[in-house]
């Protein structure tokens, strides 16, 4: 009996360490500064007087590559956003449905609230934000960070904006703006 309980107490130790490593890796993961894509809908249907134009044949490629780009990532994206349009949500779906996670509608005309939100419930992690051509911008100054370009014009689709969100509130957040899909 008192051979067989020696290798079952040191089992039961080396399952409590490996353990408590997990968890500690779990929360080294954490401790990283948050990163948030943030881009402009894929290419809409331009006929005039529409009020939620569908995305284009276009649009849809560049959301396909906008999945391929973002699948690469350092971290895989915890949480996709996406305002209220078919343009925006049809952007946004090839990566979540890649991901099996949801899209989740948010209010662009509450960007500080967003932010607020990834800031509190996604520390450490990276989330997709998708939006306009008048709000990706605003998004990363909600953000903390400072315009990565000027402006984002009408038919400027290819922007993917990185902003770094760090751990440490006083820090400033920063960003990036690099292009992806066709036409870089």
């Amino acid at each position: 009996m008192k051979n067989f309980l020696n290798p079952l107490c040191w089992l039961v130790l080396l399952v409590t360490l490996l353990s408590s490593c997990g968890s500690s890796m779990h929360l080294g993961t954490a401790a990283g500064p948050t990163t948030v894509y943030i881009v402009r809908h894929a290419e809409k249907d331009p006929t005039p007087g529409l009020a939620d134009p569908a995305l284009t044949e276009v649009g849809q490629k560049r959301a396909q590559a906008l999945r391929e780009e973002l699948v690469k990532a350092p971290r895989p994206v915890a949480m996709v956003f996406s305002t209220n349009t078919i343009r925006t949500r049809t952007t946004a779906v090839p990566l979540a449905t890649q991901l099996q996670i949801p899209v989740e509608v948010y209010d662009a005309r509450q960007l500080p609230k967003l932010a607020s939100r990834i800031r509190r419930e996604y520390p450490g992690k990276a989330v997709l934000v998708v939006g306009h051509s008048n709000t990706i911008l605003e998004t990363a100054e909600a953000l903390g960070a400072k315009r990565p370009v000027p402006a984002v014009g009408d038919n400027d689709y290819n922007y993917l904006l990185e902003v770094t969100v760090p751990r440490d509130s006083t820090k400033a957040s920063t960003a990036v703006a690099r292009r992806y899909g066709a036409g870089k």
